[in-house]
């Protein structure tokens, strides 16, 4: 494992420079009403490389007055002209890649081939959305007497409030604003405030495919709770969709509550990685790397709980540290990098913790297992094998690179294991047997599974998953349903 030191690059603070950093309401970008603003730090230097406009309340309320004004003519608009308009923003996402990836690396840390990846799958969403705009449908039968026809339609839910995650900055902001515009509906967004120049960035790509004034506003925010609890509980936004924490999801369910709200969560996971004694190994360790290692294990469909039968748990957890232990950690933005820089000190602190005490529970750190001497907010890429399930990282996400190995015996006992979370968001299964893997898929209680991939997530797939990792779904051909209200008329035969 290698190490690097650096400063924020002139290349990068050029590139988060052109992004505008005020609040954009009505087609406008403006000042918070309070004129407070927020620093935006680099993680993998700890430099501030930006100040953002802090809304509060005021602004808050005339973001979603300005969605509640604009919904009926957003609405009226033809499905083609939205669809042209999503599909642009995709050409121009696609055009800007590298500078947009750039922007991501140096306020969130992964690396640049990652942002990358990332930059082109949230430009997909609007791709696979501008599609979708123009194919929704609606229904026509009778009644069993034949005395009624059933005219079924389909329309915009209303002005929604989108809420967006620090750790896919881009992807999470297209996943709900794609089906948002397909579906004619406004929105008032907060994006994360760790990591809000992607999302600042995308505004103006959207104002240039033509999005109209007042369809889509955005304010940045330092304390969420005085934005998105007015959005709320103002009578005038009739969705919620939010990606977080499944503490954060159930408050906003509570109040979406009071107004009846549509709602789409997609919070926690805490996913089960199962490998068994006939799986290929190396395909198994190559899933591993890709579950665990995307976006430094920052991610809800992270590998969080790695399983494997007893008879292969030391040989797969030797063939993973030699894996991690050979990745390069430093700066996103630098060539060679593997590994980036966790978001921030609060969560390099937590995965110590959670390493700690899974050590004083018996667990013995193949690789890694601290944090490099350097600035920036890194930790190793660690490995745990003979892990308690007492331990704490068992039921609490990680979200981090590390990856702790449980041994199993029976197939009885990891699909206990592997079920026995309040959470149920992915699971990952590595098996040669067709008939275990169909078995072993329909037994796990999750949204999601990977049968011998480590990665699911796919603008063409439905996202979401059970009990407390959330309500409804992103993406596929669900996921426009979600912004849409279903309308039925009767009509006598006369």
């Amino acid at each position: 494992m290698t190490t690097q030191t650096s400063t924020t690059s002139r290349a990068a603070r050029d590139a988060v420079a052109k992004v505008s950093t005020g609040l954009f309401i009505d087609g406008q970008w403006s000042d918070a009403a309070s004129g407070a603003r927020f620093n935006v730090v680099n993680p993998a230097t700890e430099e501030v490389i930006a100040t953002v406009a802090d809304g509060g309340p005021e602004d808050a309320q005339r973001a979603i007055e300005t969605a509640g004004r604009v919904q009926k003519e957003w609405a009226a608009t033809a499905p083609r002209e939205r669809s042209e308009i999503l599909r642009r923003a995709y050409e121009l996402i696609m055009a800007r890649q590298d500078e947009l990836a750039l922007i991501m690396t140096t306020e969130m840390g992964k690396p640049l081939a990652e942002a990358k990846g990332e930059v082109a799958y949230a430009a997909e969403f609007f791709r696979w959305f501008s599609e979708e705009a123009v194919r929704i449908g609606g229904d026509f039968s009778s009644t069993g007497d034949g005395k009624t026809r059933i005219l079924v339609s389909k329309e915009p839910v209303g002005p929604c409030v989108l809420v967006t995650p620090w750790n896919f900055p881009l992807a999470m902001g297209t996943r709900k604003i794609g089906p948002a515009i397909a579906a004619g509906c406004t929105m008032v967004f907060k994006p994360a405030n760790l990591t809000p120049l992607s999302s600042l960035a995308l505004v103006d790509i959207l104002v240039e495919a033509g999005l109209p004034a007042g369809v889509l506003n955005v304010v940045c925010t330092s304390k969420a709770s005085s934005v998105v609890s007015p959005w709320m509980s103002s009578g005038i936004a009739r969705k919620v969709s939010f990606t977080g924490s499944t503490a954060v999801g159930v408050r906003l369910l509570e109040q979406a509550a009071e107004h009846v709200m549509r709602s789409s969560m997609e919070l926690g996971g805490n996913a089960p990685f199962i490998v068994f004694e006939d799986a290929d190994l190396d395909r198994a360790v190559d899933g591993a790397v890709a579950a665990k290692m995307r976006n430094m294990g920052e991610a809800c469909t992270a590998a969080n709980r790695l399983l494997v039968q007893r008879s292969v748990a030391d040989e797969f957890a030797r063939r993973l540290a030699a894996r991690l232990g050979a990745l390069s950690v430093g700066d996103g933005a630098e060539p060679g990098t593997d590994v980036g820089p966790l978001v921030e000190e609060k969560a390099l602190a937590k995965v110590q913790e959670l390493v700690d005490d899974a050590v004083a529970k018996g667990a013995e750190v193949v690789c890694g297992g601290s944090r490099p001497e350097r600035p920036g907010y890194f930790y190793a890429p660690t490995v745990l094998s003979g892990v308690s399930p007492e331990s704490d990282l068992m039921n609490e996400e990680i979200f981090g690179p590390v990856a702790p190995v449980i041994p199993f015996d029976t197939e009885e006992e990891v699909t206990r294991l592997a079920n026995d979370t309040p959470w149920g968001l992915v699971g990952y299964l590595f098996t040669q047997d067709v008939d275990r893997g169909f078995r072993m898929g329909e037994a796990l209680e999750v949204g999601m599974v990977g049968l011998n991939t480590g990665i699911v997530s796919n603008p063409a797939a439905p996202f979401g998953g059970v009990k407390a990792s959330g309500l409804g779904r992103e993406g596929g051909r669900v996921g426009i349903e979600e912004f849409l209200e279903t309308k039925y008329l009767a009509m006598p035969r006369t």
